[in-house]
């Protein structure tokens, strides 16, 4: 940084110049006005009552035991896809990267759609296991699931991919020259070196599937005490009790501040620096 010959920063350099300044206040009243007036808007006084709502239990309960297992789901496919876009080197591999994210950009409904269409009763894969094993995944748990894992593995390929290659590979190299199979290496040395980097990306993989609406409400639908999550259930109660869609999102709005926090170190430590 430059210094005058008294040793001050130029004012130049040391104020935000207004021309930056507006549209920067400007952008923090859009993000934060609205959670701002979320937690305004909440009956703190029949919060208690409303907390212990069977119905809102019912729903977060199902949240949080689907967005588990779609995070399990995630890691058990993420991480060894993430292992092969960021370890091997092979013919496609930018095309299979993309096609690998597209779950991130494509609209909420066209994904419950897609789903519908692979998995549904005359779907390309859920027609055969309809005859075949009498097996029907649309509007059941299961197909809350598969809509929470499809949005959110793309989230948990992208962190460990990433994580996977900020490693130094010259350990894995030591291994192998050590006589560790690529197995043992992936096992013993690779996925330790990551461990952060992976804890965080099913953090956020977690996150992602708890508050998946769009593609569930379309695959799944919306029935209470099958299909019905915190989400949706936000969406149905807005039309008869607002105050119970406001006590659902402050749930959900906690959650979020909950993973924001135990990301922390992993984003605001490495702004910081």
């Amino acid at each position: 940084m430059s210094r005058t010959s008294t040793g001050a920063v130029p004012a130049s350099t040391g104020r935000a110049p207004l021309r930056l300044l507006l549209p920067a206040v400007a952008g923090l009243v859009v993000l934060l006005a609205p959670l701002a007036a979320l937690v305004a808007r909440t009956p703190w006084a029949t919060l208690p009552e409303r907390l212990a709502d069977p119905e809102i239990l019912m729903a977060l309960r199902l949240s949080v035991v689907t967005a588990t297992i779609a995070s399990v789901l995630c890691l058990v496919m993420g991480l060894p896809l993430a292992w092969v876009l960021a370890r091997t080197a092979f013919r496609g591999r930018s095309l299979l990267r993309a096609l690998v994210t597209v779950p991130l950009v494509l609209p909420p409904v066209v994904a419950g759609v897609a789903l519908l269409s692979a998995f549904g009763r005359n779907g390309v894969v859920g027609g055969p296991l309809r005859d075949w094993f009498d097996l029907t995944i649309p509007y059941t748990t299961t197909a809350v699931v598969l809509a929470q894992t499809f949005v959110a593995l793309p989230f948990v390929v992208i962190s460990i991919e990433g994580a996977l290659r900020a490693t130094n590979r010259a350990y894995d190299d030591v291994a192998a020259v050590l006589g560790a199979d690529r197995w043992g290496i992936f096992a013993r040395v690779t996925v330790p070196l990551a461990l952060p980097g992976i804890a965080a990306g099913l953090v956020l993989g977690w996150a992602r599937a708890l508050g998946e609406f769009g593609a569930t409400i379309t695959f799944a639908g919306n029935y209470p005490g099958s299909t019905q999550t915190m989400p949706l259930a936000v969406y149905t109660a807005l039309q008869s009790d607002p105050e119970a869609a406001v006590v659902l999102s402050l749930i959900l709005l906690v959650v979020s501040v909950a993973v924001l926090a135990l990301l922390r170190e992993r984003w605001f430590g490495q702004a910081a620096r």
